[in-house]
């Protein structure tokens, strides 16, 4: 036996308790196996990408899960730190040295346990560079033995798995490549929704609710406006989420501005000056996104790009306020809810969570069952009472592809969404998770984080 194999065999002796209880958690019946001529056996890898989500880890918490039922295909689950970057610097974790019960508390634990990143592989802006990291990818795959795939992320993230899948299949290597859907956002295509969103629209619609009734407990003769910043980028799903705050018609929010609603100045001002007339108070959500008639993003920073070279998105609530301000003479705050929105598990949907750790689970089982180039969906069989199952659609149409608010779910004059959108959006927050505390906080998940041994040169 070679001293790779002595290594290997011992590695599999050490891991086999872990996957043991990982499997014992799990409930459900057993997946039938697939057919020998799809069988590849190999390791797992499961990565994370983008910004976090409040139940991105609930979805690695299926992916290990789902696996550990999986042997006679699964050999090792290993996760890569900090996404595709951390792959490429040969920095994988074997989560078979993980605690059953670390993995089940994944499911309520906020941002990437496995650390997140937002590299891209540039193919058409630096093709030589591009070629280098694949090649070094499949360097870090094949000295690992990685035959599964599974990347948490959104849009972009998206396009790189999909890339993933297609190199793999140019060089004849055997590697099974499923996306496995995130974003706050809510903005990927083929897909009801997506994980993550859920929870970020509940703790928004929850802290509109909580900063419209501190706002109209303090209104006076004199008036005052809030307005309120939320995620979003070119979709405004967040932004529209809000309107679940409003029990009544006079309840705020007032007015919602979504990127897909072009902001005619004269009518918002007015807008504003009419319910401050009426209520003496005016609570605006603005998506971090929204344009003006002219088609430019209000926050925009064109000096600033991140990695993925989008503008970066900060100040439309500042540049709003200075208009109502300086226009209406209208005293005039803002809230920019920035990262708790998409951190806030301790108000997480518990649909949410369960959509999260069905969308690891089937990821899993569409590569066993030997499909690759894949996302897993969501797709809603009814409303009331709310259904829902897992699905499959091709990553190439899934990659850098928005998908917006529909026009026909927002009011006419674009101030608020209608009940269209209230019956979409309405399942998607229910149910709050029993939450683990310690010491009268929660508790959250911490891995070990057992490095897997480097066999590659530095990069």
């Amino acid at each position: 036996m070679s001293e790779l194999e002595q290594k290997n065999a011992i590695a599999d002796d050490q891991a086999e308790t872990g996957r043991t209880l990982i499997h014992d958690l799990n409930a459900e019946p057993e997946t039938p196996p697939a057919p020998a001529n799809d069988r590849l056996v190999g390791n797992l890898l499961v990565a994370q990408s983008g910004g976090p989500t409040a139940v991105i880890n609930a979805s690695v918490a299926g992916v290990i899960q789902e696996a550990g039922r999986h042997p006679e295909q699964i050999e090792e689950i290993y996760g890569g730190l900090n996404g595709i970057f951390g792959i490429l610097h040969e920095n994988l974790i074997d989560l078979n040295e993980e605690k059953a019960r670390t993995i089940e508390e994944l499911k309520h634990t906020p941002a990437a346990a496995l650390g997140t990143c937002r590299y891209k592989i540039q193919f058409k802006k630096n093709p030589e560079q591009a070629a280098r990291d694949m090649d070094r990818l499949f360097e870090v795959f094949k000295s690992h033995n990685i035959r599964y795939f599974f990347y948490a992320g959104g849009n972009d993230s998206q396009d790189t798995n999909n890339k993933l899948h297609h190199e793999a299949i140019k060089r004849g290597y055997p590697l099974r490549c499923i996306g496995v859907p995130k974003t706050i956002d809510n903005d990927l295509p083929h897909t009801d929704h997506t994980p993550g969103y859920g929870s970020a629209a509940k703790y928004n619609a929850t802290t509109v609710m909580e900063i419209a009734a501190d706002v109209a407990s303090m209104a006076t003769d004199d008036g005052s406006c809030c307005i309120i910043e939320v995620m979003g980028r070119a979709a405004g799903w967040l932004a529209a989420s809000t309107v679940l705050a409003k029990r009544k018609p006079t309840d705020g929010p007032h007015i919602i501005l979504m990127p897909e609603i072009p902001l005619n100045e004269e009518a918002f001002l007015a807008k504003i000056k009419e319910t401050i007339d009426q209520l003496g108070y005016c609570i605006v959500v603005a998506g971090e996104g929204v344009k003006d008639t002219d088609g430019n993003e209000l926050g925009a920073d064109k000096t600033r790009l991140d990695s993925f070279g989008h503008p970066v998105l900060s100040g439309a609530a500042e540049a709003l306020s200075e208009v109502v301000h300086g226009k209406l003479d209208l005293k005039t705050r803002t809230v920019k809810l920035g990262y708790a929105q998409r951190a806030a598990a301790h108000f997480a949907s518990q649909q949410d969570v369960d959509e999260a750790v069905a969308s690891g689970r089937a990821a899993v089982r569409a590569a066993v069952e030997g499909k690759s180039g894949f996302m897993v969906t969501i797709d809603r069989r009814a409303d009331d009472p709310y259904e829902y199952t897992t699905g499959l659609h091709p990553l190439g149409e899934i990659a850098l592809v928005e998908r917006t608010v529909p026009r026909d779910w927002i009011s006419e004059d674009g101030w608020l969404p209608n009940e269209q959108f209230i019956r979409y959006a309405a399942p998607l927050v229910r149910g709050r998770l029993d939450l683990p505390t310690k010491g009268g906080l929660p508790k959250f998940a911490e891995l070990i984080r057992v490095p897997v041994e480097k066999v590659l040169e530095p990069r």
